[in-house]
């Protein structure tokens, strides 16, 4: 029986895991299959697993947009996740965001 080692993220480093993509449907209700290739770049929504001390603007279990092109992937405890800094975080989703701040609401 093996144990987990305990990971401290350090600076500020935000370690994500990705929803594995399945089917999605368009605006129009067309079911996209997951092996449809979309042209030009498509960014990806992620669930913050854990942060680095110098990290301000996540908190673990929001949802962050980023690029998921040239990003680092780790496994860890058999489960894969995407290493990237608190900079490469194009957007937050989450409810204790309120009416505190403007921007896009999902």
């Amino acid at each position: 029986m093996t144990e987990k080692t305990p990971i401290r993220m350090l600076h500020d480093r935000v370690l994500v895991s990705v929803d594995t993509e399945g089917e999605r449907r368009s605006s129009g209700g067309i079911v996209i299959p997951a092996t449809a290739v979309m042209g030009g770049r498509r960014l990806s929504w992620a669930r913050v697993a854990a942060i680095g001390p110098h990290v301000r603007s996540v908190e673990i279990g929001d949802k962050v947009l980023f690029d998921p092109e040239d990003k680092a992937e780790v496994e860890v405890n058999a489960e894969t996740y995407i290493l990237m800094r608190e900079r490469d975080v194009h957007a937050v989703a989450a409810d204790r965001l309120g009416d505190s701040q403007t921007g896009l609401y999902l």
